[in-house]
């Protein structure tokens, strides 16, 4: 598996499609309750949202999609809507991985897997293991995932290598530091996309979207389509990305 550079974020030519979108999906309960249905109704339109985002993604020749499919705070949901969320994620592998593999997809998941019933520990790792040497899009599921919790593990890690005399700290960089997080690997994002019109991270790569670009539409996540993850990339096309340094000469 390559390691993880930060040289690896670059912005992409004008007009094209940034190399790795992130996707905080947001609004299927919003979605249902408008139209008077029950949340899990939202949250099946809301699959049918990422096989929509997964078709166009390969299609538009982006390499790396992540998306926020269950953080470690969505526990703390009613244990019904957890129970219907658990279920979705069962059929999506079961009825999807082989359409995913056969389009090339290679899929990756982060996040906690200890604690997670044993069956769907089993199907992440199948889904990671049958696709692990497919070429295409990188389909990249934050499971169980929160950021804080990956960094804190990222340090201990850090902190063990150094009690065991293996690591000197003066040596410690940002590079040796991001290859302790769930994404080694992974390029950074260079577009973090939210549904549903809010406005935060929720928790959710807070390393790696150091110099990523945000686009927040008011979309709910079920309607996600396209025609949506064009626009999202259009403004982000329309932005000067300088990654903390100055415009050139002459941009305004």
């Amino acid at each position: 598996m390559p390691e993880h550079k930060l040289s690896e974020t670059k912005a992409p030519a004008a007009g094209k499609c940034p190399r790795h979108v992130a996707i905080i999906m947001d609004g299927n309960g919003r979605w249902a309750a408008s139209r008077m249905l029950p949340r899990v109704e939202g949250h099946r339109r809301g699959v049918e949202a990422v096989r929509r985002t997964v078709r166009a993604s390969r299609e538009l020749g982006i390499d790396y999609l992540t998306l926020y499919s269950f953080s470690s705070e969505n526990w703390s949901r009613p244990p019904e809507e957890v129970g219907d969320l658990m279920g979705l994620i069962r059929r999506f592998i079961r009825n999807d991985l082989a359409d995913l593999h056969a389009n090339n997809t290679r899929v990756r998941v982060i996040g906690v897997r200890e604690g997670l019933e044993p069956d769907i520990r089993g199907m992440l790792h199948e889904a990671e293991t049958l696709t692990a040497n497919n070429t295409g899009l990188v389909l990249v599921f934050a499971f169980n995932y929160g950021s804080r919790q990956e960094i804190l593990n990222a340090v201990r890690q850090v902190a063990g290598a150094i009690a065991s005399g293996t690591l000197d700290p003066k040596t410690l960089t940002t590079e040796t530091f991001a290859r302790c997080l769930d994404t080694v690997g992974i390029p950074d994002p260079d577009l973090i996309i939210r549904t549903s019109g809010e406005q935060r991270l929720s928790n959710f790569l807070l390393w790696q979207a150091a110099y990523s670009e945000f686009v927040f539409t008011p979309v709910l996540w079920p309607d996600f389509d396209r025609a949506a993850l064009e626009a999202a990339i259009a403004e982000f096309n329309a932005r000067e990305r300088r990654f903390g340094g100055r415009l050139a000469a002459g941009s305004s």
